[in-house]
């Protein structure tokens, strides 16, 4: 049986704060040696509570608009859903796919530099895939708000210390060369990379790599180094949420009032579905349905519609666009 303290949690809250500090320094903020902290953050890797380290990268300064598809499927049968899923998977534009549990089957996430470049791609996805598809939505993202993992810790934690960063469409893209793009590609993937590894994969001095990774971090561009767990081997459960409001000029009290809930990872604002879609992370559906329903009292009269959904799988999670 998986045995996860206080401590751990403590860990793992701080990789995601910054996952390319020392075991030192997290020993220090966590109160164990140096030691201590590495032989745990190892157990929590060969079980399979830490899946990897990624980096937070912020598209939107590197130029790129966010189009996100809602695909539901229809005259499917196992070969051709995977022959679909792959085909988005290989896509080097790709952000996510993801299988769903609900009334979306399928949700694909793209950077696109402009609408002509996205039209031309889903004129051809059309062309090779639209008989297996019975309806589809797409819409744009036009904000995030990344939160703390909150959830981790047991004591209270104040909203106005919860805020990692904010992402926003619009603005003068920052001009990056070819080695902080080649940067950006390896540690999208691999945020703990040292330093001396990188320098030899983008033949560079570990110098010239750790300049480049606080210019990128100071630009903006690179938003925070973090981690990725398996939710379930903590007895958690995320679910995307999709809030429908009567009236939309209420959107910042909404806003306001979940901000310094711990459940609250993410919360995402979009073009052409939800008003607000925020991302929580919980006990069970038992605690969602409560949390969804104080919502709903608290703002009663405000949100018209409330829906959620859980992603089955994650075939492509990956924060910038791939280089071949």
């Amino acid at each position: 049986m998986l045995k996860i303290d206080l401590k751990d949690r403590k860990i793992l809250y701080e990789l995601d704060l910054n996952c390319r500090q020392s075991n030192t320094q997290i020993g220090k903020k966590v109160g164990l040696k140096k030691d201590v902290v590495s032989y745990r953050i190892k157990r929590l890797q060969d079980e399979g509570v830490i899946q990897n380290f990624w980096t937070l990268i912020d598209t939107f300064k590197l130029g790129y608009n966010v189009f996100r598809l809602y695909i539901n499927f229809q005259y499917i049968t196992p070969s051709i859903k995977e022959e679909i899923i792959k085909y988005f998977v290989s896509n080097k534009n790709s952000w996510s796919v993801l299988s769903i549990k609900t009334e979306i089957d399928l949700a694909v996430v793209m950077w696109v530099r402009d609408i002509f470049e996205f039209y031309q791609f889903w004129e051809k996805t059309l062309d090779l895939y639209e008989d297996y598809f019975s309806k589809y939505t797409i819409s744009i993202y036009t904000q995030a708000v990344v939160y703390k993992k909150s959830f981790l810790l047991s004591e209270k934690v104040e909203g106005s210390d919860r805020v990692i960063c904010t992402m926003s469409c619009g603005g003068k893209p920052v001009d990056i060369d070819e080695t902080d793009y080649k940067l950006l590609n390896e540690l999208a993937v691999n945020a703990r990379a040292p330093l001396i590894e990188l320098a030899k994969k983008l033949d560079c001095s570990s110098q010239t790599v750790n300049y480049k990774i606080k210019n990128l971090v100071k630009s903006g561009v690179i938003k925070g180094f973090r981690v990725d767990l398996d939710l379930s081997k903590l007895d958690l459960h995320h679910f995307k949420v999709d809030i429908y409001l009567k009236d939309h000029k209420l959107k910042k009290s909404i806003l306001k009032y979940l901000e310094d809930k711990p459940y609250v990872e993410y919360m995402n604002l979009a073009m052409g579905w939800a008003d607000l879609e925020p991302e929580f992370v919980v006990k069970d559906m038992d605690e969602l349905l409560k949390i969804l329903d104080e919502i709903n009292t608290r703002f009663l009269g405000v949100v018209k519609k409330q829906s959620f959904f859980m992603i089955e799988k994650v075939h492509k999670l990956r924060c910038v666009p791939e280089i071949y």
